[in-house]
């Protein structure tokens, strides 16, 4: 499993933390991979068996260097990574939508298999205890996906 991650922030890096956290719990050793997506090249996503991408609502869109990840890797993964089960977890200030549907337009036309309704988690940051709080979605939900991986569900 690949968790590719744009952490610029105190709260993001809890956020992108507890996604590592809550994969570790369901997946094995050396099975868990998580990059910023400037470090993230091609033959990282062929070798893995999912992706997990989390980044943040910048005006209305993917981060910078979200965008920057696809716009370098984008033809050189196309048609070798169709069917690569994907989830989404986006830090919104907003709504998300539109980091939810650009990324989601692209992971579409590569073919990608969205396994999960993403998690959008907007407004202030709840750092609350409790299923409500931020870090606990989090991990929830990386746990659910890497779960599913093992599983071989998807």
């Amino acid at each position: 499993m690949l968790i590719i991650a744009h952490s610029p922030s105190q709260n993001t890096k809890a956020l992108e933390s507890q996604l590592i956290e809550g994969a570790k719990s369901e997946v094995e050793g050396g099975e868990l991979l998580c990059k910023s997506p400037f470090d993230c090249h091609p033959p990282d996503l062929v070798a893995c068996r999912g992706v997990l991408l989390f980044t943040t609502e910048n005006f209305g869109y993917m981060s910078g260097a979200m965008k920057d990840f696809f716009d370098r890797n984008f033809y050189p993964l196309e048609h070798k990574t169709e069917g690569l089960p994907w989830a989404l977890c986006v830090r919104a200030g907003k709504d998300g939508t539109g980091t939810v549907r650009s990324i989601s337009a692209i992971a579409g036309a590569l073919g990608w298999k969205q396994v999960a309704e993403p998690l959008v988690l907007q407004g202030d940051f709840n750092a609350g205890p409790g299923e409500q709080g931020f870090p606990t979605q989090a991990f929830t939900f990386a746990a659910t996906f890497a779960a599913g991986l093992a599983m071989n569900i998807f």
